[in-house]
């Protein structure tokens, strides 16, 4: 799993990135083969828009999670019980098919004499959301950044997503989710905190 998360280290895509000019004429070519003229007025301006689109949607690639995670806080009080922020919303790209993932993340941890700050999960979450992805690996990527760069006692995560590629393609089943959880630590050993997980991830 330390590969899942390593794959794209910063700067890493930079070596090797086409330019925006080869970004453009990349866009050209497919509206081309999809049966359109990219030179119509409706198009003409649509390269450049998909181009800054693309960098936008997956600006990801450009960020480090340990980044984001390396402030945390100490004055706890002595707390040590579950902290869990809940429906995260997120919009991913599947890597397949490159169409939309569309979820929600609940991401919980158990601490161990420090702390995050809570915008500090959402934005571990678009950090990961914000690349070519599946549902597994980010689930995966979530609860692995957390694990190493906090060190608390377990981390879980849960992922609720709808895919366009079943829903736009294919199968074409609308409406149809897809879950995915993973577990560090005392979440991993311990059914019983599982259990609370969930219970307090469902709860309204």
């Amino acid at each position: 799993m330390d590969a899942i998360i390593k794959n794209f280290p910063r700067g890493a895509t930079e070596q090797g990135r086409p330019t925006q000019q080869e970004a453009e004429e990349a866009v050209r070519v497919l509206l081309r083969w999809a049966g359109d003229d990219p030179s119509r007025e409706g198009l003409l301006d649509t390269p450049s828009r998909v181009a800054k689109a693309y960098r936008e949607l997956f600006g990801g690639y450009d960020l480090a999670p340990e980044d984001v995670l390396g402030r945390t806080f100490e004055e706890v009080a002595g707390y040590d019980d579950m902290v869990l922020v809940k429906d995260i919303p997120f919009n991913s790209h599947c890597e397949h098919h490159m169409v939309p993932i569309i979820g929600k993340a609940h991401i919980a941890y158990l601490p161990d004499g420090k702390v995050l700050g809570l915008s500090k999960m959402a934005r571990v979450v678009e950090i990961f959301a914000r690349r070519l992805q599946t549902q597994e690996t980010m689930t995966a990527q979530i609860a692995r950044s957390i694990d190493e760069t906090l060190r608390p006692r377990g981390v879980a995560v849960m992922v609720e997503a709808e895919h366009m590629c079943m829903a736009m393609r294919g199968v074409q089943k609308q409406g149809s989710t897809t879950l995915t959880s993973t577990f560090t630590g005392a979440f991993k050993m311990d059914p019983a905190e599982q259990a609370r997980f969930m219970t307090m991830v469902r709860s309204r």
